[in-house]
């Protein structure tokens, strides 16, 4: 998996727990191993300038996504993941700090950039959470994503609760 991690905020962050869990959802999506993505941390400016280009909202968000070849999970287990590009996830680290303080089991900037990294990954897969059922589909594939990549490396304690609505 070809994954580029681009910081380009200023802010200390943890890449290769961001590259990581990446590629752990990845794999878990059953993505093609040759298929690429790119993840740009970027300061709460650009992010801001990103958010009114984009979606015409006000003030930087922590995460978008900004699709390319929209691929697709396999339907089935047998069948054969497409190769292609997944496109480019933007995260603020900023607004993720903010979000991982004054969320419900408060955690760190580097978890909350963890958590929506995979969010990022499931938007760029075409997952979405406007309507409820599409947000508990989405929000409980996110937490087990997340939860197999804590397990796998031995990290204790809660999961990052969601921050994002």
């Amino acid at each position: 998996m070809a994954i580029d991690v681009n910081n380009e905020s200023g802010t200390d962050i943890d890449e290769q727990a961001v590259l990581d869990v990446a590629r752990y959802a990845l794999a878990r999506m059953r993505i093609h191993p040759l298929s690429e993505l790119s993840v740009i941390v970027v300061d709460e400016e650009a992010m801001e300038q990103l958010h009114i280009q984009w979606m015409d909202l006000p003030g930087p968000t922590d995460v978008m996504s900004f699709p390319m070849d929209e691929l697709r999970p396999p339907a089935k287990d047998d069948d054969e993941p497409p190769q292609g590009l997944l496109g480019d996830i933007v995260l603020c680290p900023e607004v993720a700090k903010k979000q991982g303080e004054e969320a419900p089991t408060g955690h760190s900037m580097d978890e909350e950039l963890q958590l929506l990294t995979v969010h990022g990954i499931l938007h760029l897969l075409g997952y979405d959470h406007e309507e409820p059922d599409e947000k508990a589909e989405m929000f409980g594939l996110q937490a087990a994503i997340v939860d197999g990549w804590r397990a796998e490396r031995g990290i204790e304690g809660p999961s990052p609760a969601p921050t994002i609505t």
